[in-house]
């Protein structure tokens, strides 16, 4: 695989006084407004199928746990599912995650430490196979949260100690930590404008007034919003979130943390669960069953290995009890998360060939 030229992009500072900071900078910029909205970062990150994961070198051993870390992060795009690695099946896919890699590259970031001096981090970005990765998700029966995503408009409100002020297009940095958390989730979201009317409703978002902010956007599309206020919070900070769709509330919540960018990325997390929750649909896949299967062609020793090896690695299977044997015939019995659809899907084709099917009878396959 090719790798590209290094390119470097700015880092934000760290926690703390350097965050401050560069909140009360963003929001003191005085820019015009436009009639447009931001709806993300960086256009490596427009597809579902691509990922950017943190990485310490360049090495192999890194790069195939990067694959790894990366491939987790599509799945949980395509399903929605912040926990998808815990799913049956999903892990011993990722182990697998090299095997469905269409091509990578490493960017070079630097950016400033909490004690202002230079530091350099390297981000490994990887695009995988879409046909490939359908294959695993539908095997598997991961749900599915359909495309075209939805674009909601962010209305973000921080008070950094000084009165709270609108986060528009204009002040985009500002928000960028919960803008990259909605594409690392799947999906974008957009900022106001940021006209004299948008900036003087800051006070409807600091009280939740969903209707009135329903108003306002509604010269944007979709009519979903996502309202937010960050303020600080002893020595921490806080957000406070609500999520509309249609002006209907679909989400509430908050969440503190000592870092204010953690605390603003919370905001994209929410909006992505009452989305799912709402649209994602269940896969179509089998449902899990303990199937019994022969095979034929065991010879030796080495052919049994062979087959144990195939089915060992096949992340559907989750169990494999041997039932009986007679000449070069074998039976078994597996445990199959989403029964013969999902065996059929990940059977290795070089290995095993179908002899017998269909309904009510008992698959035969041999053993090439």
């Amino acid at each position: 695989m090719r790798l590209a030229a290094r390119s470097v992009w700015a880092r934000v500072p760290a926690t703390g006084v350097a965050w401050a900071v560069l909140l009360v900078a963003a929001l003191a910029l005085a820019a015009p407004a436009f009639a447009q909205r931001v709806e993300g970062d960086r256009a490596a990150a427009g597809s579902v199928y691509e990922a950017e994961v943190p990485v310490r070198s360049q090495a192999e051993a890194e790069r195939e746990a990067g694959f790894a870390r990366a491939l987790a992060q599509v799945l949980g795009k395509l399903s929605g599912d912040r926990s998808i690695s815990a799913r049956p099946g999903v892990g011993q896919e990722l182990r697998r995650a090299q095997e469905y890699v269409k091509g990578y590259d490493y960017r070079q970031d630097e950016g400033v430490g909490a004690s202002g001096a230079p530091s350099f981090s390297t981000t490994l970005v990887v695009r995988f196979e879409p046909e490939a990765v359908d294959g695993v998700v539908a095997a598997l029966g991961l749900p599915v949260w359909p495309q075209p995503r939805p674009k909601p408009v962010l209305w973000l409100a921080i008070d950094d100690g000084k009165g709270p002020r609108l986060v528009g297009l204009q002040h985009n940095n500002a928000a960028r930590p919960v803008l990259q958390r909605a594409i690392e989730r799947g999906y974008r979201l957009g900022l106001p404008s940021g006209s004299a009317a948008e900036q003087a409703a800051v006070g409807a978002i600091w009280r939740g007034d969903t209707a009135a902010i329903a108003r306002l956007s509604a010269r944007y599309q979709p009519p979903m919003q996502l309202l937010g206020k960050l303020y600080r919070d002893g020595a921490g900070w806080k957000a406070d979130w609500v999520f509309v769709d249609n002006g209907r509330v679909l989400s509430r919540w908050s969440e503190a943390n000592a870092d204010a960018r953690r605390a603003m990325a919370t905001g994209a997390d929410g909006a992505a669960d009452a989305l799912i929750r709402r649209y994602a649909r269940a896969s179509s896949a089998g449902a899990p069953a303990s199937q019994r299967i022969v095979f034929t062609g065991i010879r030796s020793g080495a052919d049994y290995l062979r087959l144990a090896t195939a089915l060992q690695r096949m992340s559907v299977v989750r169990a494999i009890r041997p039932a009986s044997a007679s000449g070069e015939r074998l039976e078994v019995d597996l445990d199959l998360i989403t029964g013969m659809s999902g065996f059929r899907r990940t059977v290795d084709g070089d290995v095993l060939l179908e002899l017998q099917g269909g309904e009510g009878a008992t698959p035969v396959y041999q053993l090439r």
